[in-house]
């Protein structure tokens, strides 16, 4: 160890630091009454005999006694400093040996006392904890920290959903969006969910009743669309009832206006499915993936490349070839008049890094180019801005083998 000395400073840093890590299972164990070991700061670690005074400098050694002794503890409850003697020149001296430090607020003083801050709320830990306790958490110093890191607005939905589900043990009349927590907002609780689970130990999104997934569609085969009935219809999960016909061949756009304008295509059906969640909405559809054929058309852009490489992942294994609808590199280059980098929001688009292995080549090649995190020309080519002759014409290409989908 090499010998040093701490100074007034050094050592409110170093007891800062030990209560930034010890602070939640101190809290905790005020609460408990539980024991707790004592931060400990050795004020001059292998300083212990002559030599290594030599070593640090006798003026450097002189002049750090003289800054401790100007250093009142005395009145500070649950602070102690240990001196120990040590040979200085053939003559044994007390000096300060060691920092005790035995509680939250003796090492707050403490930090005060030397010059230094703290950097802790240990006033607001303390009573995030007293909420959390009331509100019959059993509480852990993990716990507590994760809660005291939490925005004002979160604690307090997820003290009020605590209290609230310990009065219901039962949720199963209920979905996740349906839970009536007082002055808790719908969606709060499903975008907290691993939280509530350690709040709470029980695991909401089992507990309550499944939301039944609908999936938006639109007939487009124009013998049908001649007689004049429904153009748009729906199909929800574990409900029984027949589409206007049985489609040959389904096609799943990214985008509503996609959807709704769609060609006409004969025995084809078009279905809007964004996002990753399609692949298990999808699934669910005995005549989706019993069609013949089953195609994807998405932005070209990296979420629409992920989309479609989710699908095939999930829906491979269970037998459901999926192609793709202009998302290759000459779909690319022929509308790049249509590319932006920006979105909705004006925010420039990133690259991705992301690895997706259910690509065929030409849409590798494709992703490649709107991916990259070299310099592009654009980022993305929105579905719904490419017309529908041409939509219509690589539908059919695609259907008659014409167009290379390897």
């Amino acid at each position: 160890m090499s010998p040093r000395l701490l100074s007034r400073a050094e050592a409110a840093a170093a007891i800062a630091d030990r209560i930034a890590r010890v602070w939640p299972e101190w809290v905790c164990s005020e609460l408990t009454g539980s024991a707790h070991q004592p931060i400990e700061i050795a004020l001059r670690p292998g300083v212990d005999r002559n030599a290594k005074i030599e070593r640090v400098g006798r003026e450097y050694w002189t002049d750090w006694g003289i800054e401790w002794e100007g250093i009142d503890l005395d009145g500070l409850p649950g602070v102690s400093c240990e001196n120990r003697e040590v040979c200085d020149e053939r003559v044994r001296v007390s000096r300060p040996y060691r920092l005790r430090i035995e509680t939250l607020d003796a090492g707050l003083a403490t930090v005060s006392r030397l010059g230094g801050t703290a950097g802790v709320d240990v006033a607001r830990f303390r009573r995030v904890a007293a909420r959390l306790c009331a509100a019959g958490v059993g509480l852990t110093p993990a716990l507590l920290k994760r809660a005291c890191g939490l925005a004002e607005t979160d604690l307090e939905s997820a003290v009020r959903a605590v209290a609230w589900l310990s009065e219901h043990p039962d949720l199963g009349g209920w979905t996740l969006r349906q839970l009536p927590v007082p002055g808790v907002h719908t969606k709060w609780l499903a975008n907290h969910l691993g939280l509530m689970r350690e709040l709470t130990g029980r695991d909401l999104a089992a507990e309550t009743r499944p939301r039944l997934s609908v999936v938006h569609l639109t007939y487009v085969d124009p013998r049908y669309l001649a007689g004049g009935d429904r153009r748009h219809d729906a199909w929800t999960s574990g409900d029984r009832h027949d589409l206007a016909y049985r489609p040959r061949v389904v096609v799943i756009v990214e985008n509503r206006d996609a959807r709704l304008w769609f060609p006409e295509h004969p025995e084809t059906v078009v279905v809007e499915g964004s996002g990753k969640a399609a692949a298990q909405l999808v699934g669910e559809i005995p005549w989706l993936i019993q069609a013949e054929r089953v195609i994807y058309w998405g932005d070209m852009d990296s979420d629409g490349f992920a989309i479609l490489n989710h699908l095939r992942a999930e829906l491979g294994p269970r037998g459901v070839s999926i192609d793709s609808l202009l998302m290759d590199e000459m779909s690319r280059v022929r509308y790049a008049h249509l590319g932006v980098n920006h979105d909705r929001h004006g925010v420039p688009l990133r690259p991705s890094s992301a690895r997706l292995p259910h690509l065929r080549a030409a849409e590798a090649e494709c992703y490649a180019s709107v991916a990259t995190r070299g310099d592009v020309a654009f980022r993305r080519i929105e579905q719904e801005r490419i017309g529908a002759d041409d939509v219509a014409a690589a539908l059919t290409a695609l259907l008659s083998g014409d167009l290379d989908v390897s």
